[in-house]
């Protein structure tokens, strides 16, 4: 999903008063503990809250993962950050689930236990015992059916657009130029032997400039498994080769012999024998291919949208700046609602 950046909009009147009616009434008739305390809203989406604790449950495994990785202040920007995707993300999760119950989007008990199924015969671990982890799962049914409903049934592609993709990514669907090669290899006898096989290496090079056969040379100095077949590497396409040798033939035309390349692999001189073009498979044959990259990527788009109207209908509060350690370095901060009451 694509990161969006936490925001604050203004709700009607009577949903605002609402809400903090009953926080004022939670806070005056419910004696709190000091665990209690440390948990606190951060943030409310329309008549829905978002507490510290739940912020952390969902940020667990990635601040496991980032504490492992990083350390100072990398960490200490790795971990605002996390933080402020995580809330933004489950901002969105809210007013998703809270779209499906206004349009009636249910999920059955018969499609979660489906669910389950499902994921234990595909290896998962389900922890069916857990209420917290099978309401998740309910969840995510849920989004799934909403979103289904809502965007990726309006989602059309013509022919036009299929078209339209295919003239501006052609080079996704080339095929990549092909080589025939031969190669004298070179490698080094030991640790330290390799001042030595470059010398030799030079002096075939030498000897191919004076005239004598390359493949006479292969059978001769070449280390490689091909040598007794005058060095044919045979056909090979691009992508395959090491990234100097890939560079050394790049501008060879058939019949030409490239300077000694040095790799990790030792030395290598190289004769391109044949070279074929890249070829373009033509629209008839990835069409069905396109259809689904065009289809994701506009489903992706109308699902942005969607999302975006409902972040405008909706009134959500964000206390990120003091619950959590401050909004990231990169992008702006979000700014604090006027009806905020530190």
């Amino acid at each position: 999903m694509t990161t969006i950046r936490p925001f604050i909009m203004m709700a009607p009147g009577w949903l605002r008063y609402t809400v903090f009616f009953a926080l004022a009434l939670i806070a005056q008739t419910s004696p709190l503990s000091a665990a209690q305390v440390e948990d606190r809203i951060i943030a409310i989406v329309n008549s829905d809250l978002i507490m510290l604790s739940e912020m952390k449950r969902e940020l667990a495994p990635e601040r496991e993962r980032i504490q492992k990785e990083y350390r100072g202040d990398a960490l200490a920007r790795r971990l605002k950050t996390a933080e402020y995707m995580a809330l933004t993300s489950m901002i969105e999760r809210k007013l998703q689930l809270q779209e499906a119950k206004t349009r009636g989007v249910e999920v059955t008990d018969q499609e979660v236990r489906q669910a389950v199924q499902n994921m234990k015969q595909q290896g998962e671990t389900v922890d069916e015992a857990n209420p917290a982890y099978m309401k998740n799962v309910r969840e995510q049914l849920t989004l799934l059916k909403v979103v289904d409903r809502e965007v990726r049934s309006g989602v059309m592609v013509a022919d036009s657009d299929m078209k339209r993709y295919f003239q501006e990514h052609r080079d996704r669907f080339a095929l990549p130029e092909e080589y025939t090669l031969s190669q004298i290899h070179i490698q080094a006898r030991s640790p330290d032997g390799t001042a030595e096989a470059k010398e030799k290496a030079r002096e075939v090079m030498a000897l191919l400039k004076q005239g004598e056969s390359f493949e006479d040379l292969a059978l001769r100095f070449s280390d490689g498994p091909n040598a007794s077949r005058g060095g044919r590497l045979g056909l090979v396409r691009q992508g395959e080769l090491l990234p100097g040798i890939e560079r050394a033939i790049a501008n060879l035309v058939p019949g030409g012999i490239s300077d000694m390349i040095e790799t990790s692999e030792g030395f290598h001189i190289v004769r391109l024998e044949d070279k074929k073009p890249k070829q373009f498979r033509p629209y008839e044959e990835v069409r069905i291919e396109i259809q689904g990259l065009v289809f994701r990527q506009k489903t992706e788009d109308v699902f942005q949208a969607w999302l975006a109207d409902l972040k405008n209908k909706a009134y959500i509060e964000i206390k990120f700046e003091s619950a959590l350690s401050g909004p990231p370095t990169t992008g702006p901060a979000p700014r604090p609602s006027p009806t905020s009451k530190e």
